[in-house]
């Protein structure tokens, strides 16, 4: 019998408080595929990084208008797919430069490695950008590779 794909979601409201409901929501459905530890924390540390930009760059600050992050999670039978989608202001992911991670730690620098963690912890990462109406950094995680 063929394994259907499930979709779930969640939405909430961007503020950092969420960001524990946003791990544990897909670290359970990590978990419930099969995924190693190790690769459980590899992709709650991704998802982690992409929503922490979206609550600190997506949006400008607003009173009295709630804005949301929403999080998508598509299983497959080889793999685990991760949509954070948001209607912020975007960017543009070929202008965001692979760090020089000698000089970067030589500086002791803080934040600015959240894209390139990402692409380092996921084995897919895609961009859809379209500023104020629908943003989507999507990342995938097979089952069966190797952690590296």
């Amino acid at each position: 019998m063929k394994r259907k794909n499930k979709k779930f979601q969640i939405k909430l409201p961007i503020e950092t408080v969420n960001l524990e409901i946003i791990r544990d929501f897909v670290a359970h459905i990590a978990q419930n595929m099969g995924f190693s530890e190790e690769n459980i924390h590899r992709i709650e540390l991704a998802v982690d990084e992409a929503s922490t930009n979206v609550i600190k760059h997506a949006y400008k600050p607003t009173n009295g208008n709630q804005k949301f992050i929403s999080i998508q999670v598509t299983t497959y039978p080889d793999r685990l797919q991760i949509d954070v989608i948001d209607s912020g202001k975007g960017f543009d992911p070929k202008k965001i430069k692979t760090p020089a991670m000698d000089l970067y730690l030589k500086k002791m620098k803080r934040g600015g490695l959240g894209l390139y963690l990402i692409k380092t912890l996921m084995d897919e990462v895609e961009y859809e950008i379209r500023p104020g109406i629908r943003n989507k950094v999507r990342m995938i995680k097979y089952r069966n590779q190797n952690v590296g």
